[in-house]
């Protein structure tokens, strides 16, 4: 499964079952709804999750399994929350952001805010491991947010920079993330394939 990480709209956590090893969430979003089904895949903060039931009014429900729940931020969402939602990428549609799995490789910490005039710039605390597939220029996926990098640095640990324009910061959970939020973060999957190439190039 694929996506762009275009947000298609702003969801909303409308209510959270949690269960022996999982949860189920059920979240409102209208469009992503729209033409949905049973066990397709849409991708919430950047998780790619499978609707299990498509509900009245709007709204899907979705099970998260408990590594999903430890290794994302949805382990810490609450009802009433806003989330990124986007369905998955169809054959021949264009890709606007860039190849986005949904598989979340760690979480990041908002660690800086400085709004200007027409944009904000964003720094996220970047994990230890992540450090080497991120580059300045290159692609990050934020919240399931394509974007990308501006800025790169340590001090004392590693972060990058991301700005952002008015129409992410009004259609988008990032526009609203206080200082000390956590976000899930997806690093550019080519970069991993080719340091697996490059380190095992007999396998």
């Amino acid at each position: 499964m694929m996506f762009t990480g275009i947000v298609e709209e702003l969801g909303e956590l409308v209510s959270r079952d949690e269960l022996t090893d999982a949860a189920r969430l059920v979240i409102h979003g209208p469009t992503v709804v729209s033409d949905a089904r049973h066990g397709d895949s849409i991708a919430v903060n950047g998780v790619c999750l499978t609707v299990v039931e498509v509900l009245p009014g709007g709204r899907f429900s979705a099970d998260v399994m408990r590594e999903t729940l430890h290794r994302s931020s949805l382990g810490s969402l609450q009802v009433g929350g806003p989330v990124n939602l986007e369905r998955a990428a169809a054959l021949g549609s264009r890709l606007g952001g860039h190849i986005v799995q949904g598989h979340v490789d760690g979480t990041g910490r908002v660690l800086d805010r400085r709004p200007a005039e027409h944009w904000e710039v964003v720094r996220i605390a970047l994990p230890a491991p992540l450090a080497r597939y991120v580059v300045e220029k290159g692609s990050i996926t934020v919240d399931g947010i394509s974007l990308t990098v501006a800025g790169l640095g340590c001090d004392p640990d590693d972060f990058f920079e991301v700005s952002l324009i008015p129409t992410t910061l009004q259609l988008t959970t990032l526009g609203r993330a206080p200082v000390g939020a956590l976000v899930n973060l997806e690093v550019d999957v080519i970069a991993k394939y080719v340091e697996r190439l490059v380190t095992n190039p007999a396998r």
